[in-house]
């Protein structure tokens, strides 16, 4: 679109991230602004799972990250196999989730971003029924092969909207590195513990 940017139709499908179960159908439009600004996007998906069966599966995660023993605290998620322990998969889903507000942020037109590992989560103790976690993540930059390590401070409680703050390390070319638009940020004495933002 002159003086605008490139605007994309697409079509896709999509699945669920645990178990690859088909999850629907989406239509989308995505314009890549020419000026530097995140991409404008419109998608109306159809899903095959009803709201129901997704609040239940929010719900089983939720209560195996809330009835620990003690705090989750962990490295190398997955590990330099591959391997994922079952304990710490709804750690690993919820990083994936965080991550993905990062990458939606970060990405252009010419830059996509992937999620490669977790280098270390520390789950933080809350008076409210939220769950807090700061994780340390490496993301995966194509096309450059780069990898981009992030750290995120996510807050999430089953129907309400998944709250992610985050700063990546500066990378040699100029860019955005840290967030605050996002949904909000953790509130409260937990917030102010050991977080650099």
């Amino acid at each position: 679109i002159p003086e605008s940017g490139h605007k994309y139709y697409l079509q896709f499908s999509t699945e669920d991230y645990r178990t690859g179960e088909d999850a629907g159908n989406c239509l989308a439009t995505v314009l890549y602004p020419k000026k530097k600004s995140p991409p404008v996007v419109s998608i109306k998906c159809s899903h095959t799972k009803d709201q129901k069966e997704i609040q239940e599966e929010d719900n089983r995660l939720y209560q195996r990250i809330r009835h620990q023993n003690k705090p989750v605290t962990a490295n190398n998620i997955p590990d330099s196999y591959g391997h994922i322990e079952p304990a710490l998969e709804p750690v690993w889903a919820l990083a994936v989730a965080g991550s993905s507000s990062i990458m939606w942020e970060k990405s252009t037109e010419t830059l996509g971003y992937s999620l490669a590992q977790v280098k270390s989560v520390r789950q933080w103790i809350r008076k409210d029924d939220f769950t807090e976690f700061d994780y340390t993540v490496l993301l995966h930059e194509t096309p450059t092969q780069e990898i981009i390590s992030c750290h995120l401070r996510l807050t999430w409680l089953p129907g309400h909207p998944l709250r992610v703050k985050h700063f990546c390390a500066p990378q040699s070319r100029a860019g955005d590195e840290g967030s605050g638009a996002e949904s909000g940020s953790a509130a409260g004495p937990a917030a102010a513990k050991g977080a650099n933002f």
